[in-house]
């Protein structure tokens, strides 16, 4: 029952990070898979870390006992502490246990509890605190939740969760520069290989650098010839060089990217080779698909994440026999 609940926790993590995402950005961006990225593997980490849940809850998942669902294991928990107020533990796996079942308000209620019986001077109840209120609201990530990843930093500086929260609070402020320096910080606490190489992309849009592991595109017959060009009103608005990302996608679950590559405004038009080369995420390759979606997106801001101005063209095709696809860049993002 107990890893039962860790794997709730997990996919609802991601899911509670990858859906606003997507809805607001339309289209795929680096920014939503690194937030699936980096979510999945730190609360991993942070609910391996955890240890056996409180007493009264482990008792039910005892041989001989009937493991109750979770939301009558919550509502057990809720009502002991109402009796035993002073329990932190107890208010901390309250907290998660909402949060993973997204009541987020009684999520945050929780985690005030412990955070007011620890003075406020515990770094990972704080970054708990923060992030129930930044899922309960979107924007307080410059605002309350935003303050809460910054003091679970003054005591937490190396708080893997903080930092990540921290550093995406920074590059919504305009920050760019520190949001780069806390995801570098990131780095440093030798998070999983798949979350390094996600981050250190990151790292290198917002520095304005090429990262050096951005796939060369190299022509190969077992690749998809993707012609990438303007269409006349995108010509017409005049576009200054930008840079185009050519992201590929499965129709069926649009995240996470299959492939991306990247190359300049200027160079258009131009033809990219889409192969098992370009990859994202190793064994998730073009080949594996059926049926690709392929976006291609002219960045004006030359930020990864999709924005209100940006030009796209996009197309389905199939994977067997399709050897050449056209992209017209003509639609422009409200």
């Amino acid at each position: 029952m107990l890893w039962f609940l860790i794997a709730v926790m997990l996919t609802a993590a991601v899911l509670i990070v990858a859906v606003p995402l997507y809805r607001a950005e339309k289209h795929l961006s680096i920014t939503l898979v690194l937030s699936i990225t980096v979510v999945t593997a730190l609360s991993a980490v942070v609910y391996s870390q955890i240890g056996t849940p409180n007493p009264e809850i482990a008792a039910h998942a005892q041989p001989g006992n009937q493991a109750p669902g979770l939301d009558e294991m919550v509502a057990s928990l809720s009502a002991r502490l109402e009796q035993n107020p002073d329990d932190l533990q107890g208010w901390k796996m309250l907290g998660r246990s909402y949060f993973s079942m997204r009541n987020f308000p009684d999520a945050i209620a929780a985690f005030e509890k412990a955070v007011e019986l620890e003075s406020g001077q515990d770094g990972q109840t704080l970054t708990d605190l923060g992030e129930a209120v930044l899922y309960n609201d979107g924007a307080s990530i410059v605002g309350r939740a935003g303050d809460f990843f910054e003091n679970a930093l003054a005591l937490s500086p190396n708080n893997p969760k903080a930092l990540f929260y921290a550093g995406m609070a920074a590059v919504q402020r305009g920050n760019n520069e520190l949001g780069a320096d806390r995801w570098e910080a990131l780095l440093a606490t030798s998070p999983p290989p798949n979350v390094q190489e996600t981050l250190r992309q990151q790292i290198a849009e917002l520095r304005g650098a090429s990262p050096d592991h951005v796939p060369v595109v190299e022509s190969t017959s077992a690749g998809i010839g993707v012609d990438v060009s303007l269409g006349e009103s995108a010509v017409a608005a005049s576009l200054s060089d930008a840079t185009v990302f050519v992201i590929v996608r499965d129709p069926a679950q649009p995240s996470p990217p299959i492939a991306a590559i990247r190359v300049r405004l200027a160079e258009l038009p131009t033809t990219v080779s889409v192969s098992d080369a370009n990859a994202m995420v190793p064994g998730r390759v073009p080949s594996g698909f059926d049926r690709l979606e392929i976006i291609a997106r002219v960045s004006l801001t030359g930020q990864p994440m999709a924005a209100s101005g940006d030009w796209f063209g996009e197309a389905v095709v199939e994977t067997a026999g399709t050897d050449n696809v056209k992209i017209i860049i003509d639609q422009q993002i409200p």
